[in-house]
């Protein structure tokens, strides 16, 4: 039996492959950058073995959030390892697992538009190139922290019509210094931003949202995409709930830049169990 697990720093999604059945679980995330191997050992315990008992797991197959450096994936590696210890166990970084998701044993150019956003050039086994993302500081474009960053700005220097400006102070009530607090004093600024995502999906006909989410997805065309040689060749797939949920908007934008979209997923789940079934 194959395990499957797909990470982030607040949920895993697990799949059990179990002959022609799929059992699917969800436990709390793991990012090695800021937990150790405890609290992965401690949700594998409390959260993972229980819901699929004395299953005779044979290979595990993890990708997660943080797993980008040889430290990171030897920490989850070993937890694994211990705890399924007659397995074979593969630790990646979820931007492969998007990759093998959405395009198989394809060529192609897989890109991750959620909380954050990634891209990568993809020849059908491996990933051949990577522009850094460089989080929310720095770029990630395109992602819910972005387009919520742009959206924030515009709403503190009174940039919107009144009509969403009127509907964002009814939904929220937040005042000057909540935003600011929330994004310079608070835990996880990239979240937060990005939690204005559903606000936005609410009033994403109105010409202001709209703009917003276009320019951002032009922004990442250009910062994320552009940069392969062959992007207006070869198929652009999306995996994440920005991607997903804004995907019209999003393949405006492409069109505009003379960019051949392939898929847009909402997770990578689905296609991580086809790509591991052969």
């Amino acid at each position: 039996m194959i395990l499957i697990a797909d990470s982030g720093a607040t949920k895993t999604s697990w799949a059990l492959l179990k002959d022609q059945k799929v059992i699917l679980q969800d436990t709390a995330g793991f990012n090695p950058y800021y937990m150790d191997a405890s609290v992965l050992q401690r949700i594998l315990f409390e959260e993972m073995i229980p819901a699929i008992g004395k299953a005779n797991v044979t290979a595990v197959y993890y990708y997660g959030s943080g797993c980008s450096t040889e430290k990171n994936c030897a920490i989850v590696s070993k937890a694994l390892s211990e705890r399924f210890p007659d397995s074979s166990v593969e630790v990646q970084h979820d931007l492969l697992a998007a990759a093998r998701a959405l395009l198989g044993h394809t060529e192609g150019i897989a890109c991750i538009l959620g909380t954050g956003a990634n891209s990568c050039a993809y020849d059908g086994k491996h990933i051949t190139e990577n522009i850094p993302s460089l989080g929310y500081m720095f770029g990630d474009e395109g992602s819910g922290a972005y387009i919520g960053k742009k959206f924030l700005s515009a709403y503190l220097k009174g940039k919107l019509a009144k009509e969403i400006n009127d509907a964002f102070e009814k939904t929220f009530h937040y005042t000057l210094e909540d935003i600011l607090s929330s994004v310079y004093n608070k835990n996880n600024p990239g979240k937060y931003m990005a939690g204005f995502t559903r606000f936005l999906a609410d009033h994403e006909h109105h010409d202001d949202v709209r703009e917003i989410l276009f320019s951002s997805f032009i922004d990442f065309f250009e910062e994320s995409v552009s940069k392969y040689a062959r992007y207006k060749i070869i198929p652009v797939s999306f995996v994440g709930s920005v991607a997903f949920h804004f995907r019209h908007i999003l393949s405006e934008a492409a069109w505009q830049q003379g960019i051949s979209i392939g898929k847009i997923e909402q997770g990578p789940m689905e296609g991580l169990i086809r790509y591991h079934r052969g």
